[in-house]
């Protein structure tokens, strides 16, 4: 295959599933560069160590990551060691919680032993961003805000939102996008990928770039935010929509094998490894009816659950998820409740006759009584907030069937 060929290949894999570029031309001649005399460019993406564990949402820039990695890329993965203790809003309506310097350190440590799962270890640089923001003067800090006004500040979304609603907004919020934007300075980038919801903070890199003369400004690729398993929200530890990277094989299958028909491609567009080609078939098989959509969702928790544990670990959370749908374990006579989304799930168990009460249902559930389609469900304030069928069982002998409207 030509030089030419591989670049235009690699390009269309690089475009996959993204929602916007800054600098196409950019990104193209590096990875033409890259297949002509073999130089490599530099990708960067932050992440904020705000918890120990990543969800697979962190791992479509992963994904991404990646990508890049195949086609020349030296990934610069950026742990907001400094940021995380200032707290960024983008996309929210009120300032995040900020974390001690202890808290990210722990978080960050966690971050670094998921991340390979993906990423290629010897192309990829951990860093953290303490290393030289913390040694900015306060002239420097003055010199930074110099290349920013307030006006261009107010241009962000929520900035703007929480302003015409006398949502507080603190100085040091203005000061998160300038920051992590001297990351892009500090480690020379090429190349930046974050969030769609990222994307001011991504071009104030670009911007910082150009004013510290650089030589360079960085291009920018935005990534679409997944949707969590209600289908409707980004996924989200907060909102208890998230498959984690940690989970045991089981559980992660489980809970793949949950979400709708329609958001299964999504996620075999953002995660699965899977070429463009491939998942188009699919669904050309799907839609002709050779074959079942419950085997294409079964062939995606396969190979997401292997990515992240082994393959017979795979195979034994589907031999499982199989055993318990099967009825060999539920009963013939299992009872239906239809209910609307947003329902409770003490209040389910409850109007099921499982429990007397809603505080005997918490007790139930904070010692692990219940399940929702073989996963071990421990939060007490669980909503069915995705339309669908659920298999629920409290103990060992009561099952129902949940239809959510």
């Amino acid at each position: 295959m030509s030089e030419c060929a591989k670049t235009q290949e690699a390009m269309a894999e690089i475009c996959r599933g993204s929602v916007e570029f800054i600098g196409m031309e950019y990104i193209e001649s590096l990875v033409k560069k890259f297949y002509e005399s073999g130089e490599r460019f530099i990708v960067k993406a932050g992440f904020d160590p705000t918890a120990p564990d990543l969800h697979l949402g962190h791992f479509v820039l992963m994904q991404k990551l990646a990508t890049f990695q195949k086609h020349g890329g030296i990934v610069k993965f950026t742990i907001g060691s400094f940021t995380a203790t200032i707290g960024d809003p983008s996309g929210k309506s009120e300032t995040r919680k900020t974390l001690s310097f202890e808290e990210v350190m722990q978080n960050a440590k966690t971050y670094e032993e998921q991340v390979f799962k993906v990423l290629n270890k010897d192309k990829t640089d951990i860093c953290f961003n303490g290393d030289w923001l913390s040694k900015l003067s306060s002239a420097d800090i003055m010199r930074l805000t110099s290349h920013y006004s307030v006006a261009r500040m107010m241009e962000r979304d929520d900035f703007e939102k929480r302003f015409k609603s006398n949502t507080p907004i603190s100085i040091v919020e203005f000061m998160y996008p300038l920051l992590q934007g001297y990351d892009s300075v500090a480690l020379n980038c090429d190349i930046e990928l974050g969030g769609n919801d990222q994307k001011f903070n991504l071009l104030v890199g670009r911007a910082l770039q150009r004013a510290y003369g650089c030589g360079k400004e960085q291009s920018v690729m935005t990534m679409p935010l997944l949707e969590g398993l209600d289908g409707v929200n980004k996924m989200s530890k907060s909102l208890g929509n998230y498959i984690g990277v940690t989970e045991e094989p089981n559980s992660m299958y489980a809970k793949i094998m949950s979400i709708s028909d329609t958001l299964m491609w999504r996620y075999y567009e953002l995660l699965s490894q899977k070429s463009l080609k491939e998942i188009e078939n699919l669904k050309g098989m799907v839609e002709s009816g050779s074959l079942h959509p419950k085997s294409a969702k079964e062939n995606l928790a396969l190979e997401i659950t292997q990515r992240f544990h082994n393959a017979t670990l795979a195979q034994n959370a589907k031999d499982s998820f199989d055993s318990i749908f099967s009825k060999k374990e539920i009963p013939d006579d299992i009872q239906s409740l239809s209910i609307n989304r947003g329902e409770w799930i003490c209040k389910v168990l409850q109007d099921l006759g499982f429990v007397p009460s809603s505080s005997q249902a918490r007790r139930d559930i904070v010692a692990g009584a219940l399940s929702i389609d073989s996963v071990k469900m421990s939060d007490e304030n669980f909503k069915f907030n995705q339309s669908g069928e659920f298999i629920i069982k409290l103990g060992k002998r009561k099952f129902a069937k949940i239809i959510v409207i």
